[in-house]
């Protein structure tokens, strides 16, 4: 079922609906979403996101869905493709654990850091490197649990990828890549993981853009 995809080409939250669409097979129109602009902040986009956020995807029902991350599990109902949410129940909890990780543990740092780095810039505000520092030790931190985790097993959930795995993709890009930490450098598994993960041919489509 095709829907189309509202958002900013080079969003992070963007990116995530667009990777899990392409894991799922699930085909997307996207409609930018000029931020320069803050159309983002208009009443004619609030009408559809009431937080002027992005993104949002509407279908031709009338059928429209915010949060990026409620999009994914909302995809991951839909389309064929890869399995991103355990049934059995243990599993599906597991699932929830790790998708907590990412939500909680991982992504408002990361974001932070990517804030700070790379959008603050863009929009031609300046970097607080001292709230860099401490976010960038914050996460040193997380990321030694990642290590753990996945020292047992091959994925954040279990031995099966799942969104929780996916959902680190965009603000992953950032930190691990983008910028030069070196958070993978002294954690084999994070840097067998994030290899596995980041190889994909979903996240490859849209990585460089939704």
């Amino acid at each position: 079922m095709a829907f189309k995809l509202h958002g900013a080409k080079m969003s992070t939250y963007t990116r995530i609906v667009a990777v899990i669409a392409k894991e799922r097979n699930v085909p997307y129109e996207f409609i930018a979403v000029d931020f320069k602009a803050a159309e983002h902040k208009q009443p004619p986009h609030l009408q559809h996101h009431p937080y002027g956020q992005v993104p949002y995807i509407s279908q031709d029902d009338g059928f429209e869905l915010y949060e990026s991350r409620a999009i994914a599990r909302y995809l991951a109902t839909i389309g064929s493709g890869t399995q991103l949410i355990p049934t059995e129940p243990k599993a599906y909890a597991k699932f929830e654990q790790a998708a907590s990780v990412e939500y909680a543990q991982f992504d408002p740092i990361a974001s932070g850091i990517a804030w700070e780095k790379i959008i603050k810039p863009h929009f031609g505000k300046v970097t607080d490197e001292k709230r860099v520092e401490e976010l960038v030790a914050l996460l040193e931190i997380k990321l030694d649990g990642h290590e753990a985790i996945l020292g047992k097993q091959k994925y954040l959930a279990g031995d099966e990828i799942t969104l929780a795995d996916l959902f680190h993709l965009p603000n992953g890009n950032i930190v691990f890549e983008r910028l030069e930490y070196g958070f993978l450098d002294k954690r084999p598994n994070l840097q067998r993981w994030w290899k596995d993960i980041s190889s994909r041919p979903s996240w490859q489509a849209v990585k460089d853009g939704a």
